[in-house]
């Protein structure tokens, strides 16, 4: 089935990545404040690889994060997207497909991330067919993990785990997992069903 390159929202286009989103994307990832509850800030090397990921993964299965944009002015508002989660998570099945989001200063605080996450998980369980989507972030994470509640997923703290990728000590090493599943799956149950 062939995906489309893009979605909308009411304020927000969703779409494949191009060259000239490479910078606002390396300036949002190297702002301390959006990147605060990271490790740290990336550097233009480690953005640049992120995009090269996404776009792989948007030639081999037909998503991933997208670049997100303002509809009105067309300002890079920053990425909103579906990946196969990266790192193994204890008990939990795999693969699992996660959502995530990560916005410019200038886009937070405004609804852009349960907006434009409402549409992945439209494009997911309609388009994709997924059963499940789970998000991950820090525990002390409490923006995200709003914005989280707010489009439907439960919080499974049976699956909190260290993250492999961020060093063992930090205040931001043990993450949450939330998880929603497809109401139209026909699958008997998700991976992380009650």
């Amino acid at each position: 089935m062939t995906q489309p390159l893009q979605l909308e929202t009411p304020r927000l286009l969703l779409r494949r990545w191009e060259e000239g989103d490479r910078a606002p994307f390396a300036a949002m990832n190297a702002d301390p404040v959006v990147m605060r509850f990271y490790p740290g800030p990336y550097s233009r090397h480690q953005s640049d690889e992120a995009i090269d990921r996404y776009l792989v993964a948007f030639e081999r299965v037909g998503y991933s994060f997208f670049a997100a944009t303002l509809r009105e002015t067309g300002e890079f508002a920053g990425t909103i997207g579906l990946q196969q989660l990266r790192d193994e998570i204890p008990n939990l099945q795999q693969p699992s497909i996660e959502i995530g989001w990560r916005l410019t200063q200038a886009s937070q605080g405004r609804g852009l991330a349960t907006e434009g996450a409402l549409a992945i998980i439209d494009f997911a369980f309609h388009q994709l067919a997924l059963a499940e989507v789970v998000a991950i972030t820090a525990l002390p994470n409490q923006p995200s993990r709003r914005v989280m509640e707010k489009v439907g997923m439960t919080y499974r703290p049976e699956f909190d785990f260290n993250h492999p990728r961020v060093p063992a000590g930090h205040p931001y090493e043990r993450h949450a997992l939330y998880s929603l599943c497809n109401p139209n799956s026909l699958e008997v149950s998700c991976s992380t069903h009650l």
